[in-house]
């Protein structure tokens, strides 16, 4: 018997282990059936669950689970990422809290320390993936810095550096001054910041003029090789050719024409220092200017400035420069404004633009494949509004910046001679026979110190996890994958990327859909982060509640397209939901309800029984059409209304009456029909919640030792017979019968009725069908109902309320039980109170004054309080209404 009270943690554990020891998860079992691929996204090692985590990997699951019961060959494959970055911060940390730095222990000696770290606290998140019971193949689980994925790594760097699609250029790029490191433009953070906007004088050479620039970074001038004036601009046409001299520094620099100057903006006139600014890198390429680094890795001021601002550190050195501009009368005047700024995503850093060596992919060209890709229809993006999207970052894509100056990760293949010349090569072996075939003799080469970005190891995942670079067997069998679920802010980092690689090496797409969910925000729309202190831990409430009670509001929240609003308060009602579900097969064990295989839904005489028959098998097929199409808040919206609306509120109280009546065979059919379509919907709902529907199917069905995630999908080879079972006439008829049932309970509530007073319940116009169904189903109308008298064929008496549904009029007198003048004096007082109510919020939503300043919640919470007494007037309305005159 099932316990009492639902614990969650009282089965999940017990039943993970059954799952793995039977190995449930394992891939390549059905060697005959079709494949179904998912790449799961490789966490970092450093990583712990957070809620991004739990959506994506529980709609991964959902798939997983689904596909293996509709008898497909799942492969979900696993891993985790090194993280370069993120790694190497903790474990400088570590050495930090010791007094020492990673420069003390050497190169080699930190690796080993990383690696052990690894070992010994890395994968913190594979624990917690199965607590939240993840089905992947963990056989297979790989790292991306195994034997085998850096073998396909430097495989790819050498094939591409030697096609010319990676080269080595002096370029400029975001650099983290406290991490020592370049990061990738995607990785960039622009934060609205407060700031000021310079004026500074330029003095006109042989002239007592001067030309304003206005700039948010004074302390870069030390850099400044040109000043440049939009063509057109008529206050500047005559200065253009002409020469100015930098402030502090004394350079001399070329006034010039460039249409990236915007008239509107500051004065017009911009200072162009192309070694630590973006667009002004355009500008010095365009105009062949000097581009001079003024600052060193950590963002102090070198050698290439005037001697008393060298060794500044940035801000200090922007503080005295506007000191100094000022005190020599070349500040012209400073403005407060709101700006941009570039952080990096590791330690909040305000990144640099800055001029080094660093390695690079010629994305471009890669590019073409995976747009054409996606344009034929050979990779699908779903939701389809993203593909905008995906072309457009593609059509636009800039080089790829691949190298990062760490010591965790892929070291860069390439090795430098006594000049300098690059030999890149899959071995060490194989660069010194390169150099000796080029210099003619033995010489010192030496290793390039870099290491590549994360996301080049990770955008080889959907092949390098098969055995790519070798034709093993899996490669063969699993390439290309099914779908892709991922987030939509990782489409460029990883989504991409992984196309782009795929149809290089492997001449195929890397996956025939991509499914991207949206973001989890806090349920104010808010993204969640530690400052804003909205962080829900997901740990946290699968403590509270339940893996199963989690994972289904990850699915009913996953609408495409839209954010995830989210709150706790979320996860207790579906918390609600499973102990609903466990109530009810508490009952029907009670009631020695247990599953039998050869129990025929056909054969069923009971209407209520053939109705709920029909229900769960419409459901089924409601779920395949809509896990088809990626909808899984409507799938998991259909497993609710059926499971909880139709077979625990309804079907349960339906057929306590004919449980506990003298028809011995109705009593049979009624014990094995609930059985049956419990134990059916415990596998609809498997994928969903996998705990709570393993443990009841384990109750429930004795003879039937199987796990249900072994188990097949129901109705698979019963299409056309299946149909029959959802157009049984019962289905009409207990719609019928609920929809009024539901009515009357309304109208008690609307007229403050007590629930166990009875009532009488009148027809008075209805069709024959109608005239049928009133007198077929008077039991369950005055059990359900609370009915102690019916009439029919009757005329609608004076003080009585009216029901209307569909052609039928329905009546019940109320004269006799409130008074009813008093009641529509508290109906209309009520309405208009709640309509007052509804306009006050009207027009305060309406201010766009208040809708400006006022917080994200405030305006949320708001609104939803005008929706609900929105409802409210319109029940208040329809009670009216529904009086007899």
């Amino acid at each position: 018997m099932l316990e009492k009270t639902f614990l969650p943690r009282a089965i999940e554990d017990k039943f993970y282990a059954a799952w793995e020891e039977c190995g449930s998860f394992r891939s390549g079992q059905k060697g005959d059936a079709e494949p179904y691929v998912i790449m799961m996204p490789p966490p970092n090692v450093t990583g712990s669950l957070h809620m991004g985590h739990a959506l994506t990997y529980t709609l991964q699951d959902i798939l997983a689970r689904y596909h293996r019961m509709r008898g497909y060959d799942v492969l979900w494959q696993p891993g985790m990422d090194h993280a370069g970055i993120a790694t190497q911060l903790v474990v400088e940390r570590q050495i930090g809290e010791e007094g020492s730095k990673r420069q003390d222990l050497g190169r080699e000696k930190f690796v080993d320390r990383v690696w052990r770290w690894k070992a010994e606290s890395g994968g913190t998140i594979l624990s917690q993936q199965r607590r939240l019971g993840l089905s992947p193949d963990w056989e297979r689980a790989r790292f991306t810095l195994d034997e085998g994925l850096s073998k396909a790594v430097c495989r790819v760097f050498v094939e591409l550096y030697h096609a010319g699609l990676i080269y080595r250029s002096k370029r400029l790029v975001n650099w983290n001054p406290h991490l020592l490191t370049a990061v990738s433009d995607l990785e960039v953070k622009s934060i609205e910041t407060k700031g000021k906007l310079y004026f500074i004088r330029y003095p006109i050479e042989n002239s007592k003029d001067f030309i304003s620039v206005a700039t948010t970074r004074p302390e870069t001038l030390f850099g400044d090789t040109a000043i440049a004036v939009h063509p057109e601009d008529p206050r500047y046409k005559h200065l253009i050719g002409q020469r100015a001299t930098v402030p502090l520094q004394g350079r001399s620099v070329l006034i010039i024409a460039d249409e990236h100057c915007d008239p509107e903006k500051g004065t017009g006139a911009v200072k162009i220092t192309p070694a630590h600014d973006f667009n002004d890198f355009e500008v010095g390429q365009r105009h062949n200017l000097d581009m001079i680094s003024i600052f060193d890795e950590r963002g102090y001021l070198n050698e290439n400035v005037v001697e008393p601002f060298q060794g500044l550190e940035r801000f200090a050195a922007r503080k005295r420069v506007i000191e100094t501009l000022e005190v020599q009368g070349l500040l012209e005047k400073t403005e407060d404004i709101l700006h941009m700024v570039p952080h990096g995503e590791r330690l909040d850093a305000i990144l640099e633009p800055r001029l080094t060596d660093q390695w690079f992919v010629e994305a471009k060209t890669l590019a073409g494949p995976a747009l054409e890709a996606v344009k034929s229809g050979k990779t699908r993006i779903v939701p389809q509004q993203w593909t905008a999207t995906y072309n457009q970052w593609l059509n636009n894509i800039q080089p790829w910046c691949i190298s990062r100056q760490l010591w965790w990760g892929h070291r860069i293949p390439a090795w430098y001679g006594p000049d300098q010349r690059i030999f890149v090569a899959k071995t060490e072996e194989e660069a010194y026979a390169q150099a000796r075939a080029h210099y003619g003799r033995d010489v010192f080469l030496k290793q390039d110190e870099d290491v590549l970005d994360t996301w080049f190891s990770a955008a080889l995942w959907p092949f390098s996890t098969l055995g790519w670079p070798d034709e093993t067997p899996e490669l063969k069998r699993y390439y290309p994958t099914s779908v892709l679920v991922t987030g939509l802010d990782i489409v460029f980092f990883w989504v991409a990327r992984m196309m782009m690689m795929g149809l290089y090496f492997i001449k195929e797409v890397p996956f025939k859909t991509v499914y991207l969910h949206a973001l989890v925000r806090d349920e104010f729309g808010q993204k969640m982060s530690k400052s804003k202190g909205n962080i829900v831990n997901p740990l946290e409430l699968m403590n509270t509640y339940g893996a199963d009670a989690l994972r289904f509001s990850m699915a009913a929240l996953a609408a495409p397209g839209r954010d995830v609003k989210f709150s706790a308060s979320i996860v207790e009602g579906y918390r609600n939901f499973a102990t609903k579900f466990w109530n009810a097969a508490r009952f029907c064990l009670q009631n020695e309800c247990l599953y039998h295989k050869e129990f025929d839904p056909y054969a069923c005489k009971s209407s209520v029984n053939r109705w709920m028959i029909g229900e769960t098998v419409r459901l089924a097929r409601t779920l395949e059409t809509e896990l088809a199409d990626y909808r899984f808040n409507t799938a998991a919206a259909a497993l609710y209304q059926t499971v909880w609306g139709q077979f625990c509120d309804w079907y349960i109280e339906l057929i306590k009456p004919l449980l506990l009546g003298d028809d011995v065979n109705l009593k049979t059919e009624t014990r094995a029909c609930a059985a049956w379509c419990l134990g059916t919907l415990s596998h609809l709902l498997h994928p969903f919640m996998p705990f709570i529907t393993e443990e009841i199917w384990q109750h429930i069905a004795p003879e039937h030792p199987e796990l249900l995630i072994t188990s097949a999908w129901p109705f698979q080879d019963q299409d056309q017979d299946v149909d029959r079972l959802m157009a049984d006439p019962a289905q009409q008829d207990i719609v019928w019968m609920i929809e009024l049932i539901t009515a009357l309970r309304g109208l008690r509530t609307d007229f403050n009725l007590l629930p166990s007073l009875k009532l009488t319940l009148g027809l008075c116009e209805g069709s024959d069908e109608t005239k049928r169904r009133f007198q077929q189903y008077q039991p369950f109308l005055e059990r359900l109902g609370r009915i102690e008298t019916f009439e029919q064929d009757a005329t609608a008496p004076q003080e009585a309320a009216q029901l209307v549904l569909g052609e039928a009029t329905f009546y019940v007198p109320l004269g006799a039980l409130i008074d009813l003048a008093q009641e529509r004096q508290r109906l209309r007082q009520s309405l208009a109170d709640a309509e007052k109510e509804s306009q006050r919020l009207q027009v305060k939503l309406g201010d766009g004054v208040f809708v400006a300043k006022a917080p994200a919640e405030i305006i949320e919470k708001n609104r939803v309080r005008l929706q609900e007494i929105e409802q409210t007037c319109a029940r208040y309305r329809q009670a009216l209404e529904s009086l007899c005159r």
